[in-house]
């Protein structure tokens, strides 16, 4: 299916070895950010939807 929509594409190669390249990329570098995060933040993320709306000023979260 895909072959009709770049038969007359010269090259056609290279743009699935690029849009490869691409999502690879993106995927290691995901991967390298979930790994770096710090539970804490992780921990601060998950629980924001379950706070109040109000604000204490005397917590804050150090990332």
């Amino acid at each position: 299916m895909f072959d009709q929509f770049v038969k007359d594409v010269s090259g056609k190669e290279m743009y699935l070895i690029f849009s490869l390249w691409i999502f690879l990329v993106f995927f290691v570098v995901v991967s390298f950010l979930l790994f770096i995060t710090k539970k804490k933040h992780l921990d601060h993320m998950s629980a924001l939807p379950l706070e109040d709306s109000t604000i204490d000023s005397t917590q804050t979260l150090q990332l």
